[in-house]
C-alpha cells in the first residue's frame, strides 16, 4: 500500500437549484434554507408530486452566454458549467477556448443522461414522423454525450466516459478517478455527475414509481429519517471535482481542498429497487479498509438519506452493521433536504458538501427531522442549528437502484 499515491481535491464546481458555485450553496445550507420549491415550468396537474429543486433556466442561459456557449441540453450544459468552475478553481484552465490539450481524465456519472434531448426527439417523431428525426439525434441523446462534450470543450485528452449506476453514479465516477490516480494510471481527473429529469416524460415516470413525496409544501416535503417522511424530492443540476495526485498538486502550487483517503463499493445482487443493509455495509467496510482507518475516526457521515421508507431504515441498519458501537457517536445527516436528490449527480454534489463541512468544521442541520423514525436509531443531526465537526475524517454514502453501493472517505486538508 505504501507505494500508492495520495489523492487530493483541487477544484469544485456546482450547478443546482441554489444557483452556481459552492459559495452560494454553502451559505444557504448553513443558514438552513432549502432550494426546494413548487415546480412551475411544466404542467403538474396529472402528477402526484408538485415539488422539486429546479435549476433557474434563465440564470443558466445567462451563464452560458458568458461562456459564449449555445444552449443544447440541460444535463450537458449544467455539467459543462460545473466543469468550468472546477477547472478554473484548480488552475487548469484560464481565459477562453480553444484550450491547450491536457492529459486529464473525464469521468462523469449520470443515471439518465440527456433526458431533455431524448424527450424532444420523441416529441418530434410523434408530431412529424420520420421527418422529425434529426441527424443530431444520436450524438445529442447518447449516454456519453455528457462526458464527451466536456472533454471536447476543455481538450481533456485522458480517458473519457460516463458511468451509470443509478443514484451511485457520480460517487462511482469519483471512486474510479481516485483509484486511477492512486495507482498511477493518470495524474489528474475531472470527476462528477449530472442529471436533470424535469421534462414531462421523465418526471411522469418517476412520479408513477411511487417513491416521491406527495407533500406539496416545499419547506417540509423532504424529511430524511423522520417518522413522517413520505418519499424523496428530486433535484437537478451537476457537480464536478478536480482530483489529482498530491505530488501533481504540490508541483503546480494548487490550493488543496481535501484529500480522498478511501473508496468502497459493492452490489446487493438481490432486488432492482429494494436496498439491502448487508450489501451497503460491505461497501462501508471496504471504504474503511481502503482508507486504513477505524470506525471511531470518522467524524461525520453524509448519508444517502433519500427520505423513502426503505432507504433510510436500510442505511441506518448498514451503518450499525459496519460501525458497531461507534455508530452511536458519529453524526449522521442527509443534505438532500437542501438541494433535492440529484439522482446520478447526487454523490458529487454531496461530496462537495462534505468537503465544505470538513473545511468549515460545521455539520449543517438535518432539515425537517422533527420526529426521528425509531428504526433509524443512529446519531442523527436534528433540524436545529448546525453542529461542530470534531474529527478530520468524513464518509459519503451513495446507494442506488440496482443494488449499487459506493462509499467515499475524505479527510480535511491541513498543511
Amino acid at each position: 500500500m505504501s507505494d500508492r499515491r495520495r489523492v487530493v481535491i483541487t477544484g469544485l464546481g456546482a450547478v443546482s437549484a441554489y444557483g452556481f458555485g459552492e459559495k452560494t450553496m454553502w451559505e444557504n445550507m448553513v443558514a438552513g434554507k432549502t432550494a426546494i420549491s413548487t415546480i412551475k415550468h411544466i404542467d403538474t396537474s396529472e402528477l402526484k408530486t408538485t415539488v422539486g429543486a429546479t435549476v433557474d433556466r434563465e440564470e443558466l442561459q445567462e451563464a452560458l452566454r458568458e461562456l459564449r456557449m449555445r444552449y443544447t441540453d440541460l444535463t450537458v450544459n449544467s455539467a459543462i458549467l460545473a466543469a468550468d468552475q472546477a477547472l478554473k478553481q484548480a488552475g487548469l484552465i484560464d481565459g477562453e477556448p480553444p484550450y491547450e490539450p491536457q492529459q486529464i481524465a473525464t469521468l462523469i456519472g449520470t443515471g439518465i443522461g440527456s433526458a431533455e434531448s431524448y424527450y424532444a426527439s420523441v416529441q418530434s417523431y410523434i408530431n412529424k414522423g420520420a421527418r422529425g428525426v434529426r441527424p443530431t439525434t444520436v450524438p445529442r441523446c447518447m449516454a456519453n454525450a455528457v462526458s464527451s462534450q466536456m472533454a471536447i470543450r476543455y481538450r481533456l485528452t485522458g480517458p473519457n466516459y460516463v458511468m451509470t449506476s443509478a443514484c451511485t453514479s457520480s460517487t462511482t465516477a469519483i471512486g474510479v478517478g481516485f483509484r486511477m490516480i492512486r495507482d498511477g494510471y493518470i495524474d489528474q481527473a475531472l470527476c462528477g455527475g449530472a442529471d436533470t429529469i424535469f421534462d414531462p416524460l421523465t418526471m411522469m415516470a418517476w412520479d408513477r414509481l411511487g417513491v416521491m413525496s406527495r407533500n406539496q409544501d416545499p419547506l417540509t416535503c423532504c424529511k430524511p429519517f423522520d417518522n413522517d417522511r413520505d418519499g424523496c424530492v428530486i433535484g437537478e443540476g451537476a457537480a464536478t471535482l478536480v482530483l489529482e495526485s498530491l505530488e501533481s498538486a504540490q508541483n503546480r502550487g494548487a490550493v488543496i481542498r481535501a484529500e480522498i483517503c478511501g473508496y468502497g463499493e459493492s452490489s446487493d445482487a438481490k432486488h432492482i429497487t429494494s436496498p439491502d443493509p448487508e450489501g451497503q455495509a460491505k461497501s462501508i467496510k471496504a471504504a474503511l479498509d481502503c482508507a486504513e482507518i477505524s470506525p471511531d475516526e470518522i467524524g461525520y457521515i453524509n448519508a444517502h438519506g433519500t427520505a423513502t421508507r426503505a432507504n433510510d431504515s436500510s442505511e441506518c441498519a448498514a451503518i450499525k452493521m459496519a460501525f458497531g458501537d461507534a455508530a452511536n457517536d458519529i453524526p449522521v445527516a442527509s443534505t438532500k433536504t437542501y438541494f433535492g436528490h440529484l439522482l446520478g449527480g447526487s454523490g458529487a454534489i454531496e461530496t462537495i458538501g462534505t468537503v465544505l463541512t470538513l473545511e468549515n468544521k460545521i455539520i449543517p442541520a438535518g432539515l425537517n427531522l422533527n420526529t426521528p423514525d425509531p428504526e433509524c436509531d443512529v446519531n442523527l443531526v436534528g433540524s436545529g442549528s448546525s453542529i461542530e465537526l470534531k474529527h478530520p475524517y468524513a464518509m459519503k454514502n451513495s446507494f442506488g437502484f440496482g443494488g449499487n453501493n459506493g462509499v467515499l472517505i475524505l479527510r480535511r486538508w491541513e498543511k
